[in-house]
C-alpha cells in the first residue's frame, strides 16, 4: 500500500539470514588454510615436548640393552643349536691328495667317516687327525667347509722313496725317514737297502736315515735307474744301473746333487765311467771308464 511503513521484523530476519550465510562462506573458505591464517583468535595445536638430554641418553641406553640381549640370544642359538644341527650336517665329502695307488684302502673310508661327524659350520680338525693317525703315510690333513653340506678334505701324503728291510720285513720309507707300512711296496721297483739300526718311533735313524733322505730326493725320471744305496768311505753312495756309483757324501743338498748327477748322466760325450763325485754339486767330478752309462 502506498504510504505504508516497512516492517522492521522482516528487515531484521533478512539481516540475520545474510550474516549466517556470510559466516558459512567464511567457514568453508578457511578449511585447508594454515592455522596462522584462520584468524587471530585461533592457536595451533601444541607439539610433543622435547626430551631433555638426560632423557635421550636413557632412551638410547635402553635400546642398546635390548639389542645386546637380542644379540646374546642369537649367539646362544647359533652355538648351542644351529651350527651343529642337521641343516648344516656334512653329507658330501671330497677327498683330495691321495694319489698313491698303493695307499691303504682303509684310508679314504676313515677320513669320510670322521668328516660326516661334523657340520660345515663346525669343522673339527682333531677328528680328522685322529682318523689318519693309524696311517703313517699321511703327513698332514686339513679341511675346508663348502656351505651348506660339503666338506673338502686335503691330504698330504708321504711317498715312499725306497724299500728298507727291517729284520725280515720289507717296508716303504719316505724321504724324511718315516716308515710307511700302510703303503704296499711288494710290487714296486723302488731301490732297496737293509737297515743297520732299529727304527725309533717308526723312523729310521743314523746312517739309515741319511740313505733314505738321499734316495727320497731322487727325481722321478731317475728312480727307475736306481738300484740301491749304502754307506761307505765316500759317505752316502747310490748305485745306478750298470754299477756306476753316485757319491753324495752327506745327505745335505741332496736335491741339488741329484740335478748335477742327472746332467752328468745325460752328457752325450760320456759313455763310460765308474763314479760321479757329487760332494760339491756345483763341480761334480767323474772318474773311471769301466762301466757303461745307463740308458733312459
Amino acid at each position: 500500500m502506498a504510504g505504508s511503513k516497512p516492517n522492521p521484523r522482516k528487515r531484521s530476519t533478512k539481516a540475520i539470514a545474510g550474516k549466517t550465510a556470510a559466516k558459512k562462506r567464511a567457514s568453508r573458505a578457511s578449511i585447508g588454510r594454515p592455522a596462522a591464517s584462520r584468524g587471530p583468535g585461533r592457536k595451533p595445536k601444541p607439539g610433543k615436548p622435547k626430551l631433555s638430554r638426560a632423557a635421550r641418553i636413557r632412551r638410547i641406553r635402553r635400546s642398546l640393552i635390548v639389542l645386546a640381549g637380542l644379540g646374546i640370544v642369537l649367539v646362544a642359538v647359533y652355538f648351542l643349536w644351529f651350527r651343529d644341527s642337521s641343516l648344516v650336517a656334512v653329507d658330501t665329502v671330497r677327498i683330495e691328495g691321495i694319489v698313491d695307488k698303493n695307499a691303504d684302502p682303509a684310508l679314504r673310508p676313515a677320513i669320510d667317516s670322521a668328516a660326516r661327524e661334523m657340520t660345515t659350520l663346525h669343522v673339527r680338525p682333531e677328528l680328522l687327525e685322529q682318523a689318519v693317525r693309524p696311517f703313517p703315510s699321511v703327513r698332514s690333513v686339513s679341511a675346508e667347509a663348502d656351505f651348506p653340506n660339503t666338506l673338502k678334505v686335503d691330504v698330504s701324503m708321504r711317498q715312499p722313496g725306497a724299500v728298507v728291510t727291517v729284520g725280515s720285513e720289507e717296508i716303504g720309507v719316505a724321504g724324511d725317514g718315516t716308515l710307511v707300512p700302510d703303503v704296499d711296496v711288494s710290487s714296486s721297483d723302488l731301490p732297496a737297502f737293509e737297515a743297520s739300526e732299529d727304527p725309533v718311533d717308526g723312523r729310521l735313524v743314523g746312517e739309515d736315515l741319511s740313505i733314505a733322505q738321499v734316495l727320497g730326493a731322487a727325481p722321478q725320471a731317475l728312480r727307475p735307474l736306481i738300484e740301491t744305496g749304502r754307506i761307505d768311505d765316500n759317505g752316502v753312495t747310490v748305485i745306478v744301473n750298470g754299477g756306476i756309483e753316485l757319491r753324495f757324501g752327506t745327505a745335505s743338498k741332496a736335491a741339488e746333487k741329484w740335478r748335477s748327477a742327472a746332467a752328468v748322466l745325460a752328457d752325450p760325450e760320456l759313455t763310460m765311467l765308474d763314479y760321479v763325485d757329487l760332494s760339491s754339486p756345483s763341480r761334480p767330478a767323474v772318474g773311471g771308464s769301466g762301466h757303461t752309462l745307463p740308458s733312459g
